[in-house]
């Protein structure tokens, strides 16, 4: 059940490309950078995830990342999700869940949280992304 929303970002892809191949599947670095939210506390974050084309023609992903606040705090972040091809160039529409690690004090319940993501991706690379708290 997916509890209330935690995170809301707007961002750019930074770089992207193409690694080498595993087999014959198809696989692809995007970094990005973004700004929003999280419990309330204004973040930057940014990210680095690696996406293979299935042969079903949707993207599996990998990623980390980190979120900083104002105050220094920073969280990393691991996740995996499934991204699916939304016409040309980079637009995409992932779900999937991440992870986040703190040792700053005030933020110390997410340690504990899985969160499920929305991540659209437009073909100018431009971002948006949502986190909910899954429980």
């Amino acid at each position: 059940m997916l509890g209330e929303m935690i995170s809301q970002a707007q961002g750019q892809i930074t770089s992207t490309r193409v690694l080498p191949s595993e087999g014959s599947s198809l696989c692809i670095e995007t970094s990005f950078q973004a700004t929003g939210n999280l419990l309330g506390k204004d973040v930057a974050e940014m990210g680095t995830y690696v996406s293979t084309l299935t042969p079903a023609g949707v993207f599996h992903g990998k990623g980390q990342g980190l979120f900083t606040t104002r105050d220094g705090e920073i969280l990393t972040w691991t996740g995996e999700g499934v991204g699916k091809p939304k016409g040309s160039g980079q637009a995409a529409s992932w779900r999937g869940a991440i992870y986040l690690q703190t040792q700053a004090q005030r933020l110390a319940q997410l340690n504990s949280m899985a969160l499920v993501f929305e991540y659209e991706v437009e073909e100018s690379g431009k971002i948006q992304a949502k986190l909910w708290e899954w429980k």
